[in-house]
């Protein structure tokens, strides 16, 4: 049986060992990832893999406990975490009442939250009323439409300091690590340099504490677009295009089913 990361043995990987993040939204995919992964996130990017919308803002509350429960189900021995979808956390109460739901109508670990001093207050409120709180920093997905598209961080000399500014609030908070998104990796190094918990990145170089794809672009499934920080270790679309090719030929020709598959 493989054993369940916890929030201390996360945060011990500071400095010892990188840590290895995916996304998962089924039960299916949960199984297979969870025997390589120590966490896997249940991102509001469901909306873009899944629903196929153009970003993620659209995602609901019921969306995300429905897919959290699944990859809780389906990966009963790995730390999940729950993504807080747009508008679910603009305030105190509101988020308080949302992450609620998601621990009582979930297994999940901990959520996530996009935002650095900004929502500081936030994750300090979730932390003092027993929510384990992840992070979100750098690209922030679900501000997208606010900030014209997607930018990367860390550019300027004032982004740099507001990065790690960021990263110190949320770590003062009492989030127990974060992720870094789309930033220059020199600047996303000094960012996991300046706190104590881990910083996981995405399309934010290797000198960070750890890494996090989502599963259906580093499988190769998601056609659309690939961003550059994506590494594709399979050909997954033309893979399974050309298994149900395979099917709809045999089934065309007779060719299936065989006597092996007859009753």
């Amino acid at each position: 049986m493989i054993k369940k990361m916890t929030i201390s043995s996360i945060i011990k990987t500071k400095g010892v060992r990188p840590l290895v993040m995916i996304t998962a939204y089924d039960a299916l995919f949960a199984k297979l990832l969870e025997p390589s992964s120590d966490m896997i996130l249940v991102g509001d990017s469901l909306n873009m893999s899944f629903a196929g919308k153009n970003d993620t803002l659209s995602t609901t509350m019921e969306q995300m406990l429905y897919h959290t429960n699944a990859v809780c189900t389906g990966a009963p021995n790995s730390f999940v975490i729950c993504d807080m979808p747009f508008g679910t956390y603009t305030n105190k109460k509101t988020a308080l009442k949302n992450a609620i739901r998601v621990f009582q109508e979930t297994s999940a670990d901990c959520v996530k939250i996009e935002g650095g001093t900004d929502k500081a207050d936030i994750i300090a409120h979730l932390t003092a009323n027993g929510i384990a709180v992840c992070g979100h920093i750098g690209l922030l997905p679900q501000s997208v439409r606010s900030e014209g598209g997607y930018r990367v961080k860390g550019k300027t000399e004032e982004e740099k300091r507001k990065l790690i500014k960021d990263a110190k609030a949320v770590e003062a908070a009492g989030a127990f690590c974060m992720v870094i998104e789309g930033a220059k990796a020199g600047v996303a190094a000094e960012v996991a340099k300046s706190v104590n918990i881990p910083v996981i990145g995405i399309g934010a170089g290797v000198e960070v504490d750890g890494q996090v794809l989502v599963f259906s672009d580093m499988l190769g499934l998601f056609e659309a677009f690939t961003p550059k920080f994506v590494k594709k270790y399979l050909d997954g679309a033309s893979l399974v295009k050309e298994a149900v090719k395979n099917y709809s030929d045999e089934v065309k020709n007779k060719e299936f089913p065989q006597e092996i598959h007859t009753y």
